[in-house]
């Protein structure tokens, strides 16, 4: 079976439809707090799920959108239709389709992780179509690609993410604080599925989230892996489809990135931010040199 040719087809069907209700606007509505759902989401899922059926009748396939169908089956999809769907509602044009095949074997329990066999990320707004296939390199529209050279995270380009709800419960602000001082820079482009592919494609160093799902992570992994990238636990452990940890990188500041994260957990080596009379004097020497000026 060639996964990943079938695979596209799907994809770029299903980014073609995201672009038509992208230009015309759609109707939004409430999962959470602020976790957004949108008409997209559900139609292009529905596609999807109509689509793998066609090509892949005998695979499973998990999706956001609560696709849960023959899960029992030695090949599973999982499906993102729209990675980014708050980007998308609010017209930010940083969104894509996901698709992730993992073959598990004969007895595998559903809390243990098969091996990821086949990745398509469909990025609609740049035409752009990164694929991989287990063993055999990582792509972007045909053309080969592989993980950056960067050395050291002073030099190095990341991105993280953050939850739509529950944002005061998530710890990732004040890890965001401590590398952004660290590196050479933090992006939060609000597609996590993007940002592996950008790791990927050497366009970003690394990424950090926590809590993500399979359905954000199975292709971006499997394109990261076969480009010559890294994944884990922010300890170093193996990654999980489940993991409440995902952290990739193009493998030459790994390490560094978990040590780092190991100390931030320990409470070591923590910058603290300016008091309230420190961002007073600043404030106030801005002003000065401002005078100073006219």
């Amino acid at each position: 079976m060639k996964w990943v040719p079938k695979a596209a087809e799907i994809a770029r069907e299903a980014g073609g439809r995201l672009r038509e209700f992208f230009s015309q606007g759609v109707a939004t509505e409430y999962k959470g707090d602020v976790d957004l759902v949108t008409v997209a989401d559900r139609t292009v899922e529905k596609l999807i799920r109509t689509r793998m059926g066609e090509v892949f009748p005998d695979y499973g396939m998990y999706g956001e959108e609560g696709t849960r169908e023959r899960m029992e089956r030695e090949f599973r999809w999982y499906v993102d239709p729209l990675d980014g769907t708050t980007n998308f509602a609010h017209g930010f044009p940083q969104f894509c389709v996901s698709l992730g095949l993992e073959q598990r074997s004969a007895g595998l329990k559903e809390d243990e992780d098969g091996l990821l066999v086949a990745a398509v990320i469909y990025d609609p707004m740049r035409d752009e179509l990164f694929a991989a296939e287990r063993g055999k390199g990582a792509n972007v529209n045909g053309n080969r690609i592989e993980v950056s050279k960067t050395a050291v995270l002073a030099e190095a380009l990341v991105a993280t993410g953050f939850p739509s709800r529950k944002r005061h419960q998530n710890p990732n602000i004040h890890f965001y604080h401590e590398i952004t001082l660290r590196s050479h820079g933090v992006r939060r482009a609000g597609s996590a599925a993007l940002d592996l592919a950008y790791v990927a494609a050497g366009r970003l160093d690394g990424f950090w989230e926590f809590n993500l799902n399979p359905w954000d992570t199975a292709a971006g992994i499997l394109l990261v892996k076969e480009a010559g990238g890294r994944a884990s636990d922010f300890a170093r452990g193996t990654f999980r489809l489940n993991s409440e940890e995902t952290l990739v990188s193009n493998g030459a500041i790994h390490q560094e990135l978990v040590g780092m994260f190991q100390d931030l957990f320990a409470g070591r080596g923590l910058a603290p931010l300016p008091s309230p009379q420190e961002f007073a004097a600043m404030r106030a020497e801005r002003e000065i040199k401002a005078k100073g000026l006219e």
